[in-house]
């Protein structure tokens, strides 16, 4: 469903438009998509269907994005490995979301857990010459990728993301992060977290195109924004200091920057304003979401402080929530309370012992309130389960 409202929507309405651009090669949409349809083809011939899992660890490049559309094409669930993790952390979430498969890098860690089949990417690329290409599916339901989240309140999980979710994700982008068609998005961040994510779908959908550099440095980014003219990038805190730490930083020519995302915690007011010093025209926007649902609401560019006497950036409330939550606290509105999300799958501490009614599950961590409004979420300790 995802691919015919996303990349097949920018086959039709910006087709010669450059859609993907890295390491000295351009592709076009209608080049792209027929191309995607090959490596669906591909997958195919090797036995996936729909329903089945493929497990991808790359780094961003353009291969990653091919095959995410793919398994999109073909209702195949992609499951994106974080490529920071240890072999053993590897292997615990492959043990735990059992792919039909598994596309790797030869420079990333080499997973210990047997595969069905498996095939790193750039010793042995897929056989893309077919001429019989499937039809893409068009169910919303259907599981589009399982991401297993960074485990910073519990143990990792595996999340369902829909067909369906992701859309209502491309639609949301076009408020907080207008995308347009001559602009042109840098993955700089990892296209495995969800932060990224959504970005691969939205950027077609607008006409726009998709530029991916394999690993951050201040260098890397500011020789490619210069280069491919980048308009649009999400980052987080970390990367934003470093880029506007580096000394290097006036000799790129960074005008054309025109929207920086940032996720993963808030910026320090002096961040703030060091960044807007530093890119004068860039507006910020701090997003907020998590695994189990994506992008959710964030704080656009007017609505940012640089008083110092304010240490928090308050996210304005915002009625686009995209995902079913529930938060038990009981009879005491002081006490702090479990957090439980539907759909969430795979290492679900709780799953057994502590479901709760409609299909929500313990996420084996606890939200209480601050003084001043703000929601906190945080692991529980051994002692307290």
């Amino acid at each position: 469903m995802i691919c015919i409202h996303s990349l097949g929507r920018a086959a039709r309405y910006f087709p010669e438009r450059t859609a993907l651009a890295a390491n000295g090669t351009r592709s076009t949409f209608r080049e792209l998509h027929a191309r995607v349809g090959r490596i669906a083809a591909a997958l195919r011939k090797h036995g996936f269907k729909a329903g089945d899992r493929l497990a991808i660890l790359l780094p961003n490049e353009p291969d990653y994005i091919e095959l995410v559309y793919a398994c999109a094409w073909l209702g195949v669930t992609a499951v994106p490995l974080n490529t920071r993790l240890s072999v053993k952390e590897i292997d615990g979430i492959l043990d735990d979301a059992k792919p039909r498969g598994l596309i790797r890098h030869s420079s990333l860690p080499v997973p210990t857990v047997q595969v069905s089949w498996q095939v790193v990417l750039d010793h042995d690329p897929l056989d893309v010459q077919s001429d019989s290409i499937p039809d893409p599916i068009y169910d919303p339901n259907a599981i589009l990728a399982l991401i297993y989240t960074s485990g910073t309140t519990g143990q990792p999980k595996g999340v369902e993301m829909r067909h369906a979710n992701i859309l209502d994700n491309v639609y949301h982008t076009n408020f907080w992060f207008p995308l347009e068609e001559g602009a042109v998005h840098l993955h700089a961040a990892p296209i495995f977290h969800i932060a990224d994510f959504p970005f691969m779908f939205a950027a077609p959908a607008f006409g726009t195109c998709q530029v991916t550099i394999p690993k951050f440095s201040p260098e890397s980014f500011c020789e490619t924004v210069q280069r491919e003219r980048v308009t649009h990038t999400v980052l987080v805190p970390t990367m934003i200091n470093m880029l506007t730490q580096s000394p290097e930083l006036q000799k790129y020519d960074l005008s054309t920057l025109r929207h920086l995302g940032y996720g993963g915690s808030p910026m320090a007011p002096e961040l703030v304003h060091h960044t807007r010093q530093v890119l004068p025209k860039v507006k910020l926007v701090q997003v907020y979401g998590l695994s189990e649902a994506g992008f959710l609401t964030g704080l656009k560019d007017d609505e940012h402080t640089e008083d110092l006497s304010h240490r928090r950036c308050r996210l304005s409330g915002r009625k686009r929530i995209l995902l079913h939550s529930r938060s038990f606290e009981g009879h005491d509105r002081h006490r702090r309370g479990e957090r439980l999300l539907r759909r969430s799958r795979g290492r679900d501490l709780h799953a057994s012992s502590d479901a709760r009614s409609g299909g929500f599950r313990n996420t084996g961590s606890k939200v209480g309130r601050t003084c001043d409004g703000l929601c906190r979420a945080k692991a529980w300790k051994s002692s307290e389960r």
